[in-house]
């Protein structure tokens, strides 16, 4: 008889390890508080003629409602009173590898897989207020139109628009070159504990250098903030968002051809419950019950019943803010790191999404728009655009023509209307948006939204009124957030606890960002951990790392064992590269765009980078969209170029020069370093280890630490 594994929750993570599990033999229940699939994931229902704009009263009876239509069953292109709603829009950036394994593995009806459902971006836009937005490449180009788009932001760095000063930006990117230089050991020990908005010196630098390159590149992770995030988890994560820009690889970021629930989550729920899967919904976890060193059961409430569940293997794949409370004494007594979730679950942060239904479509950019300049942090995506086969005249009242998916981030700050988020009533909050989102598109004499344009808005139904305080709003759903030095807060996927595993995106992985990616491969972690404490004959779910490129590894295993000497990160390189630049900048008087010799180009720079140019007509466009190469030039630049985890000719040959440099006496003898960095650890390496068994075993201590089978 098969082993039966409770799963508490039905997000993407409890459906990852219900998928794995499922298709190794073992018998699966879920139980899933919503009354949708998908937790954070899920799409929502919009019942327009209902009067529903996500208020609890309101949706409740939308969804109700739903549920008496038969709306989970109904398939694509059939008619469906309901507009599509989404707690966020849903993005794969370009390194998910976990999340989409899986999504290539679950068939989608009679129509390919779910992963087919996935369509490239191309472009980021970052928007300011009163001030023309910057168009950005996310993808190596693959067109003359996205080649245009590549110039036109070449040529806006060194027009008189561009306000950060070159010396900045090579300060940027001498910090990016640390990152990727620097060892995975140093990586988790001191960049763990440093944050983002230290390690690139934003304190000191120019305002335009801390809203584009400092809170710019958080905000498109959107599970962080430049201010109190690690430099570990933005600075791997950002390698991995520019290694997707300059590697001519197949995959690229990405969005779902449909709403989420349509193109991805209820496809791969049926595939579950078709496998064997069962999957209980409306059934809130009440406690977990240690007795004898072990999980005896779970009490679950199911519908206003009260049930108690048993099973050989619980799985909680609960948000953080969840288990927290559920985790007993019993339990923290035989594993000490479950006691550090009540600490943990205080790093959250809302994250919340709102969608504007238009009359018409507005197409703001071939991806996700970031509002720098707005104070709510806000982020979007004109969906129309990505959703191409939907047809919309069958959904709702049939007079939406576009959707503006927007996520907010940040609450606690005062908007245009001089309040807070969290202090805004739902209207307000909408209201409030719509005139952020104004004011960063409709500049420079371009009118982008027109308050005409709007047919109906939807918020998140997370966002309830506080039952402390009804001036206030409170969020049933937060978002956990990677805070400096929280790494050693969060949990294995294994517990000390012999049959109790957690998958969910609090979890420590190589993903490290509370993400689909993250919940999914602490799935696959915990899975791995059961079949081997059952000893099962299946095969183990593959597990992915970061890319580390390839071409870099001498260089990370110099500062391996200069972090194993005790000595810093080796900055005479870069130092050096940037005093050179700035000799050469201060020579030719350039300073910033349109500075020096530049200014002669920079009429014509300003003009050509503009949006709504030239190059943004319609028939040029489309023109130009179709000249380019062949897809399989892509596929083939993508297995050969270096840095994707291959395999390069001659690569141990300069591993091994470096090692034998590593010997030498000049290279990490403490006499040749101020005395500072000589007192900062021992005299000796031993270079003679391989490199391979050292970057493999900083790979285990960096994930596992104490990973138990």
């Amino acid at each position: 008889m098969a082993d039966k594994v409770i799963i508490l929750g039905g997000g993407v993570g409890g459906m990852s390890a219900a998928h794995e599990l499922i298709e190794r033999g073992f018998e699966v229940e879920i139980y899933e508080r919503q009354i949708i699939a998908g937790g954070k994931a899920r799409s929502i229902p919009v019942m327009e003629g209902e009067d529903d704009h996500g208020s609890k009263e309101k949706h409740i009876k939308a969804l109700e409602k739903w549920i008496d239509l038969r709306g989970p069953e109904a398939p694509p292109g059939g008619r469906r009173p309901w507009l599509p709603g989404e707690h966020g829009f849903r993005f794969f950036p370009n390194f998910y590898r976990h999340i989409t394994n899986t999504m290539a593995r679950t068939p989608y009806y009679d129509r390919g897989t779910c992963y087919d459902n996935l369509v490239p971006t191309s472009q980021v836009l970052v928007a300011q207020y009163d001030a023309p937005g910057i168009i950005m490449p996310e993808r190596f180009p693959r067109n003359l139109k996205e080649v245009a788009n590549a110039v036109k932001t070449m040529l806006y760095t060194i027009s008189p628009r561009d306000k950060i000063a070159y010396e900045d930006i090579e300060h940027f990117f001498g910090c990016m070159w640390r990152i990727m230089t620097s060892c995975k050991e140093r990586r988790l020990d001191e960049y763990e504990r440093i944050g983002w908005w230290e390690f690139i010196g934003a304190e000191h630098r120019s305002e335009a250098y801390q809203k584009f390159l400092a809170i710019g590149l958080t905000r498109s992770l959107v599970a962080a903030k430049a201010q109190t995030a690690s430099t570990k988890t933005v600075g791997d994560i950002a390698v991995q968002l520019q290694l997707g820009i300059a590697t001519p690889e197949a995959n690229c970021n990405r969005l779902l051809n449909g709403p989420t629930n349509l193109s991805w989550i209820q496809p791969w729920l049926n595939y579950l419950i078709g496998k064997g899967v069962s999957y209980s919904f409306e059934s809130t976890v009440q406690e977990i019950e240690c007795r004898n060193g072990r999980i005896v059961s779970a009490t679950v409430e199911c519908k206003g019943e009260t049930r108690v569940v048993t099973g050989d293997w619980f799985i909680s794949a609960l948000p953080v803010e969840r288990i927290a409370p559920l985790i007993t004494k019993p339990m923290v007594d035989i594993d000490p790191a479950l006691g550090k979730l009540t600490a943990l679950a205080r790093n959250v942060q809302w994250m919340n999404g709102i969608q504007f239904y238009l009359n018409r479509e507005v197409e703001l950019t071939h991806g996700h728009a970031i509002f720098i300049d707005s104070t709510w942090a806000l982020t979007a995506v004109s969906q129309r655009q990505f959703w191409k086969d939907l047809d919309f005249e069958k959904w709702g009242d049939g007079k939406t023509k576009g959707i503006l998916s927007v996520d907010i981030s940040e609450w606690d700050k005062p908007g245009l209307n001089g309040k807070k988020a969290i202090d805004c009533t739902r209207e307000e909050i909408a209201k409030e948006v719509w005139e952020q989102l104004k004011k960063s598109l409709n500049v420079d004499g371009q009118v982008v939204l027109y308050d005409a344009d709007l047919h109906y808005w939807f918020l998140d139904p997370d966002i309830v009124d506080d039952p402390d305080d009804p001036t206030r709003q409170s969020n049933v759903e937060p978002l956990l957030i990677n805070r400096i030095n929280t790494w050693r807060l969060r949990p294995d996927a294994a517990t000390l606890i012999p049959n109790f595993f957690l998958a969910s995106d609090y979890v420590r992985t190589f993903t490290d960002l509370a993400t689909m990616e993250g919940a999914n491969e602490a799935a696959r972690r915990a899975v791995n951990a059961i079949l081997t404490r059952s000893k099962s004959k299946a095969e183990h779910c593959e597990i992915w790392d970061l890319h580390e490129p390839d071409i870099l590894r001498p260089m990370r295993a110099y500062d391996e064992a200069r972090y194993n000497a005790g000595l810093p990160w080796d900055d005479r390189f870069a130092v050096a590269i940037e005093a050179a630049l700035k000799m050469g900048q201060d020579v030719v008087g350039i300073q910033k765009g349109g500075d020096g010799p530049l200014a002669v180009m920079s009429p014509i720079a300003n003009e050509y980078s503009k949006p709504g140019g030239l190059i943004e007509e319609p028939a040029l466009t489309d023109a130009l969209r179709m000249v380019g190469p062949p897809q399989e030039i892509f596929d083939m630049l993508a297995e050969y170029f270096p840095g994707r985890n291959l395999n390069i000719p001659g690569t141990e040959a300069v591993e091994d020069a470096a090692l034998s440099l590593m010997g030498g006496a000049d290279m990490l003898d403490p006499a040749h370093w101020s005395s500072s960095f000589a007192e900062l650890g021992p005299n000796s390496v031993k270079p003679e280890t391989k490199l391979q068994d050292r970057e493999s075993s900083a790979s285990k201590r960096k994930i596992t630490i104490t990973q138990k089978d």
